[in-house]
C-alpha cells in the first residue's frame, strides 16, 4: 500500500482580486472592479456577436430553401454550433474542427485541439490513483493536449470524482457513452476543456479517499457534491449537446470565479436543482463570471435553477423551457441576467407562472439588478419580471442586433441533447468511411426513471476583503486537495 502523501496547498493571489484603485476625497481605497483570468471586457459585444451568428444561420437556411437544396437544407437548422460541422458528410476525418464551432463566452475553448487521439479502450475504473492506460481516467489527467474519443458504446461506473487536467476533449460522437457514479467529473483550476455528446447521469457522492490528478500527483480528496460537471475555479469550458439528469446535487455547477463558460445543445431532465452560477453573494470574483446557455432544452421533471445566479454576466438564448415546478431563472447578488429568444412555458400551477425569482432579496434592493428579457416567447401564463435602471441605454449596443429567432425555436434546440441517429452518420472515430458501431436511436428512453458590484469601499474594507478570501482559501486547502488560483 502506497504511503500516503501530505499534499501542499499553495494559494496565488495575483489574479484572484485584480482590482481597479482609486482615492476619494478622504484617501481611502475602495475596489471598482474584480478582474478574472479570461473575463471578456465587453460583456455585451459577446451578446451581439453570438446573436448575428445565429441570424447569418438562420438566413443561410432560409436561402437555400428557396433554392429547394433538400439535401443541404435538411442539415442546416439555423443553429451555427451545428451547421459549422454537421453538414459536412465526412466531418468524422476531422473531429478537430468542433473546436472551431464555439460561440458565446466559451467560444475559445480549444479542449484538446493540437493533440493527439486517445482511444478510451476500457470502460472499467477500479483504481482511481493508478489508473491503467486505456481508460478514461488515465487520459484525462494526462498533461498533454488530447481529443479522448469512444470505438464503441460505453457505460463508465466512476468510483471517484474524475478530475480533468487542462485541454482535453471528450468527444462522444459516433458511440453511445454514459458517465454515472461517483463524483462525476470535476474541472478545477484548469482550462481548455471541450465536453461533447456524453450522457452524465445518476451522479452521488464520493470522496474521503486519495485520487489522482496528474501524472505526478495523488492527494486525499473529501467529500464531493454529487454534482454532473462541477467548473472550480476554470476559465474557457464548453460544455454541448450532453444529456444530464439524475444527480445528487447540481446537474452543472459552475463556481469559485469561473469564466469564459459555454453550456449549450444540452436535454436537461429529471432533477431538482438544475443549474448552480456562483459560489455565494459575498464571493467576488464571481462578479466577473461570464456564462452562455444557449440551444438548450429544458425537459421533463425540473424543478428550479435553471439557472439559479449569484454575481456575474449571464447571457440565456434560445433554449425551451418545457416546464418547471418553482422557477426557471434565479438569482441574488446582483447578477446580470439577459434573457434572448426564449420559449418559457409556465405549469399548471397558479403560483408558479414567474420565469424569475430573485432570492432571498426585497424589491428595494433587487430593482436596481440589470434583468433583462428581449425576444422571448412566454406560454401558459409565464411571465419575467425585468428590472434594472437605465436599462434600455445599459443594453442599446447589446440589441443593436434584433433578436429575431424566437420564433424558430424548435428548429433552433431540434438536436439538444446526445446526438445518436444512424442518419446522423456518427459513426468511427477515424479517418475511416464514418459506417462504424455505436450508433442509437434517437428515440430511445436513456434512463428509464420516472449593486454592490460598484460601491466604494475603505481601505480598511480592502483589507478586510483580502483577509476573508485568503481564510476562504486557507481553509479549503484544508479540506480539499490541490487548490491552485491561476
Amino acid at each position: 500500500m502506497a504511503p500516503r502523501r501530505t499534499s501542499t496547498c499553495i494559494v496565488v493571489l495575483y489574479t484572484l482580486l485584480a482590482v481597479s484603485i482609486a482615492q476619494d476625497t478622504g484617501a481611502s481605497m475602495a475596489v471598482k472592479n474584480v478582474t478574472l483570468p479570461g473575463q471578456h471586457p465587453s460583456p455585451d459585444i459577446v451578446v451581439q456577436d453570438l446573436q448575428r451568428r445565429v441570424n447569418v444561420s438562420i438566413t443561410r437556411r432560409e436561402m437555400l430553401s428557396y433554392a429547394n437544396d433538400e439535401s443541404t437544407t435538411s442539415c442546416l437548422t439555423g443553429n451555427p454550433i451545428d451547421d459549422c460541422w454537421r453538414c459536412d458528410p465526412n466531418w468524422h476525418l476531422n473531429r478537430q474542427r468542433l473546436a472551431d464551432c464555439g460561440i458565446g463566452f466559451g467560444q475559445y475553448a480549444l479542449g484538446g485541439k493540437g493533440g493527439r487521439y486517445y482511444v478510451v479502450t476500457d470502460s472499467s475504473d477500479n483504481d482511481a490513483v493508478n489508473p491503467r492506460p486505456g481508460t478514461l481516467r488515465w487520459a484525462v489527467i494526462q498533461t498533454e493536449p488530447l481529443w479522448i474519443v469512444f470505438p464503441t458504446n460505453m457505460h463508465i461506473q466512476l468510483s471517484q470524482e474524475l478530475i480533468f487536467n487542462s485541454f482535453k476533449t471528450l468527444d462522444g460522437r459516433g458511440a453511445n457513452v454514459h458517465i454515472t457514479g461517483g463524483g462525476c467529473i470535476t474541472l478545477q483550476y484548469i482550462t481548455n476543456v471541450i465536453i461533447h455528446n456524453i450522457h452524465i447521469h445518476h451522479c452521488y457522492q464520493s470522496g474521503n479517499t486519495e485520487i489522482r490528478s496528474s501524472p505526478t500527483h495523488y492527494g486525499y480528496r473529501t467529500k464531493s457534491d454529487g454534482d454532473g460537471v462541477s467548473v472550480f475555479g476554470s476559465r474557457d469550458i464548453w460544455i454541448d449537446h450532453c444529456s444530464l439528469s439524475h444527480c445528487k446535487d447540481g446537474l452543472i455547477d459552475v463556481i469559485m470565479g469561473s469564466t469564459g463558460i459555454t453550456i449549450s445543445n444540452n436535454l436537461f431532465s429529471h432533477h431538482d436543482e438544475v443549474m448552480l452560477l456562483g459560489h455565494s453573494d459575498s464571493y467576488l470574483p464571481d462578479s466577473g463570471m461570464q456564462v452562455t446557455i444557449a440551444f438548450n432544452h429544458f425537459g421533463e421533471k425540473l424543478v428550479q435553477r435553471m439557472p439559479r445566479c449569484r454575481r456575474g454576466y449571464i447571457h440565456v438564448v434560445n433554449n425551451v423551457y418545457s416546464r418547471w415546478e418553482m422557477y426557471a431563472i434565479g438569482g441574488s447578488g446582483n447578477p446580470t441576467i439577459n434573457s434572448q429568444g426564449n420559449r418559457y412555458t409556465a405549469p399548471a400551477n397558479r403560483n408558479a407562472k414567474e420565469v424569475t425569482k430573485r432570492v432571498d432579496t426585497s424589491e428595494e434592493h433587487w430593482r436596481e439588478w440589470n434583468w433583462r428579457s428581449e425576444g422571448d416567447i412566454l406560454v401558459n401564463g409565464a411571465f419575467f419580471v425585468a428590472s434594472g435602471e437605465g436599462l434600455e441605454l445599459k443594453y442599446e449596443k447589446a440589441y443593436s442586433v434584433e433578436p429575431k429567432s424566437a420564433g424558430l425555436i424548435d428548429q433552433l434546440t431540434m438536436n439538444a441533447g446526445v446526438l445518436g441517429s444512424r442518419s446522423n452518420k456518427l459513426g468511427k472515430w477515424t479517418d475511416g468511411d464514418g459506417n462504424g458501431e455505436g450508433g442509437v436511436d434517437d428515440g430511445e428512453n436513456d434512463y428509464g426513471e420516472d449593486s454592490d458590484g460598484s460601491s466604494m469601499l475603505s481601505s480598511m474594507t480592502l483589507i478586510s476583503s483580502f483577509l476573508i478570501v485568503l481564510l476562504s482559501f486557507m481553509f479549503l486547502c484544508s479540506s480539499r486537495d490541490q487548490i491552485l488560483l491561476l
